[in-house]
């Protein structure tokens, strides 16, 4: 069952859910005051006084209504859209590429909106963190693929970069990133942006 359902369940079984949210200051003033009255009976054979039982009554209603006014805050919360903040709260969504070690031997070609139309996955995104050899992106235009929160790519070596003009990511530096069976396009097809490659990307798109 999710968050979701079983507080729709709760709502349901709410009897207090048109009420509006109890004074939690002026509840806990209503237990003090009841604890606090001598509402109280005397035992003939020992001529003791004790507490009658309408006394404890009233304070359990009192404390059902504070944990009523309890639930009710939470209900506000929920219901103006604020995130949750427990341990079970999803993660971003995400887009998981590698780069080949395996570069052939062919000379690179100029990126052309044909071949480029071929990639299952393309977008214009960000470089928000790089840790070690992974690199996350944040997408801000997609133009192949399933749209993901962000993008996490294994970052070409140095020499790949020189044998195949892999891309350097940096960050904080924008690019358009292209991939074909979660393997990065390389050979400029992947590259810092730039108008005219962004223009390759908008033909072979649309």
């Amino acid at each position: 069952m999710t968050d979701d359902e079983l507080l729709a369940r709760l709502r349901a079984a709410d009897p207090a859910t048109s009420l509006p949210p109890a004074d939690p200051e002026g509840t806990a003033r209503l237990v003090e005051d009841v604890m606090s009255t001598e509402l109280t009976t005397e035992n003939r054979e020992t001529g003791t006084r004790q507490r009658s039982p309408l006394t404890w009554a009233v304070a359990a209603a009192a404390v059902l209504v504070i944990a009523g006014a309890g639930f009710l805050g939470l209900r506000a919360v929920t219901d103006d859209g604020s995130a949750p903040t427990d341990a079970g709260q999803a993660a971003p969504s995400a887009t998981h590429l590698t780069v080949s070690d395996d570069v052939g031997a062919g000379k690179c070609m100029v990126p052309t909106a044909d071949v480029l139309g071929r990639a299952d996955v393309a977008f214009d995104g960000t470089v928000t963190a790089v840790d070690g050899d992974l690199v996350t992106l944040t997408p801000t235009h997609w133009y192949a693929g399933d749209p993901t929160d962000e993008v996490t790519v294994t970052a070409p070596s140095v020499q790949m970069q020189r044998v195949a003009s892999a891309v350097s990511f940096e960050q904080g530096g924008r690019y358009l990133v292209s991939a074909v069976d979660d393997q990065v396009s390389l050979c400029g097809f992947s590259a810092a942006y730039d108008d005219d490659l962004a223009a390759v990307y908008q033909q072979a798109f649309g």
